[in-house]
């Protein structure tokens, strides 16, 4: 009942607003008598309190109650529940559900609606779970939005949708669209506000009499919220907004960052404007100007852009490491008890019936692609270099083992054998048959060779050739623009030499040495025990969870700051380790994803960098003032990501020891690389958990993920807390 419908008829009459599917015998809530003027600004009538027979329980995803004025899922129980849907024991199962809460062997009715308590014990319906969407990162409440807009007296009916991202309401009545705009906006967080009101004579109707959805008018938001593009440039960066953001449209005056734009795919945009526009846009530029309209201007008031174009290489007879692999190189051979710690196990459960011949040849076909997996490493006097292999010699042997039982403790064997990178390729590939149609696909690679964003680029690949290879074709694929070597030279020639001042690699040197002048030298933190002399890479590990609510919260946290959820998590982590005390200097590394030009997305290879996050916790100062602090901070940091972090160390000289990572000893990620699918014809694919606990090279790692429900709500961040075991 909305509170247009209370002022028009309460006036001489008792009025109340029952609550009750069918599924509960009708009622199982009701308001007291309603009076005009006593509904709340959002528009919505209370559905009252429980029955005396029946019990109502607001429950989060986990059947966890809820605070009071926090949004859940309506569960209905009493001796007025239904026995479930005659003749359909699934959607029985699905809606009637045990109750934790009563006596042993009850029932309670998932009823799908979402509504919260009210501080007077009253529960406010906000609308339907189904129709839950997710508007630039927030949780938004159809149901809410409507009830919002049916509050204007000249509002009749409202419905809200999503059309391309945007949230889009529909009124019959007697109003101007501009007007219900800005009394949604009056009323409604900013992301809730539509993007675009149409008015219409009367709605749409399927057979059944309700809202035909489907068939409503398409609006022209050219003409509303967001104007289309103006000019050549801004029709362009329109395209590079929606394709990197994975939409179908967007308007000139949308902001990047609103649109859901975190930090990795502010990467990415840079990457593309610079690759189509032949223009460079700063990271920091990018969250000042956000909108197609902002950057437009910047591109255009920018001359064209002076970088050095990656592009294919002239080989010298020994090609270079890229910095990143320098240090890998090194770490390395520094001892055999780190000899598997930068080793990245994947293993992919197969049922079905698997053409063993047609996986090795597309396993093949994949290191003639990308040649870092067929790259060794030898050196001329400890000084490394790339050696590329061709042909058989530089395809992996994919060895079969009849693991039956024992393919876990095979796994796990296989997955902690170092690699002898001076002569070994840098990956290996290991079938092991389970039984008749189970097999586990063992993937071993070193760091050297890939990163979590390449295991993206390999599933799809491997989906490609395997498919191929199937008919006895190989895989069409277009050939790279770029290798990984042409990456390497690409990098020295773009950083240039430190003894040029005017260099880039000089000029980022000298922000990394101002930012990091004076800080801590190492985390100090609580531990049980000493530091071991040297590191031996024995973890253990805990979960670590966000629950949706909290994680709702969060997302709107960081939208009033103008920040990103990692900064949220990056501020948060401070916060913890200050307490712990690690004191107010706290640095953290991060790694980042590297990939600065958009040839480089489809490549194998090591492209992630790791950036050094200084926390400012001086004068007790609020989380929002923190929050702020670290948005800054973070900006800066993401500017200067250039300078590989194994060049920072070799420049900046801080106080070395085997026992700790220079420079920081807390790592903090939150995942956002693309997901990979792997997914192969014919074979259910799933992936199977690692057996042990990553390598600790790290005092604390805290790798975090977001998760979102398929309406696109926050559904909590979850992830691993990972410990070196000598220090606990």
């Amino acid at each position: 009942m909305l509170r247009g419908l209370v002022e028009r008829w309460s006036v001489g009459r008792r009025m109340v607003n029952a609550y009750g599917p069918t599924e509960v015998t009708v009622c199982a809530a009701m308001s007291g008598p309603l009076e005009w003027g006593g509904v709340g600004r959002s528009g919505v009538v209370p559905i009252g309190r429980p029955l005396r027979n029946a019990g109502v329980f607001v429950l989060d995803a986990f059947l966890q109650p809820v605070p009071v004025g926090v949004r859940g899922e309506l569960y209905v129980s009493g001796v007025g529940l239904a026995r479930g849907y005659a003749g359909r024991a699934g959607l029985t199962s699905g809606r009637f559900v045990a109750c934790p809460f009563g006596v042993d062997g009850g029932r309670m009715y998932r009823t799908g609606d979402v509504v919260r308590w009210l501080a007077d014990g009253q529960l406010e319906f906000l609308g339907r779970a189904d129709e839950q969407v997710k508007i630039r990162g927030f949780r938004v409440e159809l149901g809410e939005v409507e009830a919002v807009l049916s509050a204007h007296a000249g509002v009749e009916q409202a419905v809200a949708l999503v059309r391309d991202g945007r949230l889009i309401a529909y009124v019959v009545g007697d109003a101007d669209s501009g007007e219900l705009r800005a009394h949604a906006a009056s009323r409604l967080p900013e992301y809730m506000v539509p993007s675009a009101v149409v008015v219409l004579d009367a709605f749409p109707l399927t057979v059944n009499g309700k809202v035909d959805r489907a068939a409503l008018p398409v609006p022209d938001l050219g003409a509303g919220a967001s104007r289309g593009p103006a000019t050549p440039t801004e029709e362009t960066l329109c395209g590079l907004f929606a394709e990197v953001l994975g939409l179908e449209r967007v308007g000139a005056e949308e902001s990047f960052i609103e649109l859901g734009g975190d930090s990795l795919l502010v990467m990415r945009l840079i990457a593309r404007v610079r690759s189509v526009l032949e223009v460079s846009v700063g990271v920091r530029e990018v969250f000042a100007h956000p909108t197609v309209a902002g950057i437009a201007r910047l591109v255009e008031g920018a001359g064209a852009s002076v970088d050095v174009v990656l592009g294919r290489r002239e080989r010298p007879e020994r090609v270079p490491l890229s910095f990143a692999q320098q240090r890998m190189w090194f770490l390395n051979r520094m001892d055999e008890a780190g000899a598997s710690a930068y080793n990245m196990p994947f293993a992919l459960r197969l049922s079905g019936r698997l053409d063993v011949v047609a996986l090795a040849a597309a396993l093949g076909d994949i290191a003639d692609r990308h040649e870092s997996l067929r790259t060794v490493f030898p050196d001329v006097e400890g000084v490394p270099y790339q050696e590329i292999r061709e042909g058989a010699e530089g395809r992996p042997e994919l060895v079969v083992v009849e693991a039956g039982e024992r393919w876990r403790d095979v796994m796990q064997d296989e997955s902690g054998r170092g690699f002898d990178l001076a002569a070994e390729l840098p990956w290996r590939t290991t079938l092991l048959r389970v039984s008749e149609a189970e097999w586990v696909l063992l993937l071993v690679a070193h760091h050297i060779a890939t990163d979590a964003w390449s295991m993206g680029v390999l599933a799809n690949d491997l989906q490609n050739a395997y498919r191929a290879r199937l008919t006895g074709e190989a895989p069409g694929w277009t050939p790279l623009p770029v290798q990984y070597a042409d990456y390497a030279l690409w990098q020295r020639e773009v950083l240039g030499e430190l003894e040029d001042p005017s260099s880039a690699a000089a000029g980022q040197i000298a922000y990394w040495r101002g930012v990091l002048e004076g800080a801590p030298q190492e985390t100090m933190l609580p531990f049980d025990r000493s530091r071991p002399a040297v590191p031996t890479f024995r973890s253990g590990s805990v979960p670590v969870g966000v629950d949706a609510a909290t994680h709702a919260r969060l997302v709107e946290l960081a939208a009033q700051g103008g920040a990103t959820m990692f900064m949220v998590v990056h501020a948060a982590l401070a916060v913890l380790l200050a307490r712990m005390g690690a004191g107010e200097d706290v640095c953290v590394g991060t790694p980042v994803a590297g990939r600065s030009d958009s040839q480089l997305e489809d490549l194998a290879g090591f492209f992630v960098n790791t950036l050094v996050l200084r926390s400012d916790l001086a004068g007790n100062p609020s989380f929002r003032d923190l929050l702020a602090r670290v948005r800054e901070a973070d900006l800066s940091a993401y500017a200067h990501q250039d300078v590989p972090f194994e060049r920072l160390v070799d420049e900046l000289n801080p106080e070395r020891s085997a026992a700790r990572n220079p420079l920081f000893q807390v790592m903090l990620a939150l995942q956002n690389v693309p997901e990979a699918r792997w997914e192969l014809e014919g074979l259910w694919v799933e992936q199977v958990p690692p057996v042990e606990d990553p390598a600790a090279r790290f005092d604390l790692s805290v790798d975090l993920s977001e998760r979102w429900t398929d309406g696109g709500a926050p559904a909590g961040l979850g992830g691993w807390a990972v410990v070196c075991r000598r220090l606990v």
